[in-house]
């Protein structure tokens, strides 16, 4: 089995996609299908920034998709490779879901544009923090953050809600596999909480330069206005399974799609089980499509018997292999 794979926010840089657009007529028609659902020129910050406008996670969020669906443009035409299920990381579900057939491309830029400008807008700058946690275990952060809160570890370790007499936020945002876990929150707390994992062993705890706190509760305006969006859209059948975050399991059911996606906003992204699920399903082939290779790096430590690729050029998408690899 094939699995494509899409990255989230934080993998953009300056020029992403313009090789691509340059060789391929149908990858540029891409770029123009997203300037023309946005109304202005996303194509020419993917191409040549300002690397602080790109940055910003309004624009981040559209360029990474139509970087991510221009580089499955040119794996479909050069090699006529197709998925057998596909995942995204964070906002890369959006374009696992344009892949799957079941979100249009142009309702999908538009979307993401939103959600990144929802979830800029849901906490005032300062207030949120994010850090990354390396060398602990997922329950073990979860237990960190609860007494970052002030409320006790829960018996097994298991995530559960901060105290009733906590009105601050810390949990995980990213289980993203290897001992690597982010979490998010207040500023505050999550400081407190850098500070125990310190304590209690971890290899590295780096705070997360991020224009808001991603997945966690404070997020819940943006799932909320979210909704609205939403109901202007239209869901068609999958034809591929997607491995969604929320639940880390294959949906195929349209029906399902905006409900997880909603709660996708404030829930964290179960990366790890992800890739464990797809390994499940017996997936041999993970293609990773859009700028970088952060999934592949994540994949490999989680699930190293997976074969590897990355698109993100034509050459690349060439090298493929045809469908059967």
């Amino acid at each position: 089995m094939i699995a494509f794979v899409f990255p989230g926010q934080g993998s953009q840089k300056v020029g992403m996609g313009r090789a691509l657009a340059d060789a391929l007529p149908s990858a540029r028609r891409i770029f123009e299908e997203a300037d023309d659902a946005l109304g202005w020129k996303l194509s020419t910050l993917c191409f040549e920034g300002p690397e602080s406008e790109l940055a910003r996670t309004a624009i981040t969020q559209p360029a990474i998709l139509a970087t991510s669906i221009a580089a499955l443009t040119a794996a479909r035409e050069l090699s006529g490779i197709e998925a057998d299920v596909v995942a995204g990381h964070s906002l890369g579900e959006y374009s696992a879901l344009v892949a799957a057939g079941a979100l249009a491309f142009a309702d999908a830029v538009r979307l993401v544009h939103l959600r990144g400008r929802f979830m800029q807008e849901a906490v005032p700058e300062g207030v949120g923090a994010m850090a990354a946690i390396v060398g602990l275990d997922a329950r073990v952060v979860a237990d960190t953050c609860r007494e970052a809160l002030g409320s006790p570890p829960k018996d097994g370790g298991a995530e559960g809600p901060a105290s009733d007499n906590s009105d601050e936020v810390c949990s995980a945002a990213n289980d993203n596999g290897a001992g690597q876990v982010v979490i998010a929150g207040h500023a505050a707390a999550v400081e407190r909480a850098t500070v125990l994992a310190k304590q209690k062993g971890a290899k590295l705890v780096k705070a997360l330069s991020v224009s808001a706190p991603f997945h966690c509760a404070l997020m819940r305006p943006a799932a909320e206005r979210l909704v609205v969006e939403l109901e202007k859209v239209t869901i068609s059948p999958l034809r591929v399974p997607v491995v969604t975050n929320v639940e880390a399991e294959p949906n195929r059911d349209a029906a399902r799609v905006k409900e997880l996606l909603v709660r996708q906003v404030t829930a964290p992204v179960r990366w790890e089980e992800s890739v464990k699920r797809l390994a499940a399903m017996g997936v041999a082939r993970a293609i990773e499509l859009g700028p970088g290779k952060v999934l592949s790096g994540l994949i490999k430590r989680i699930a190293p018997s997976v074969k590897l690729a990355n698109v993100e050029d034509p050459a690349q998408a060439a090298a493929l292999g045809g469908p059967n690899g």
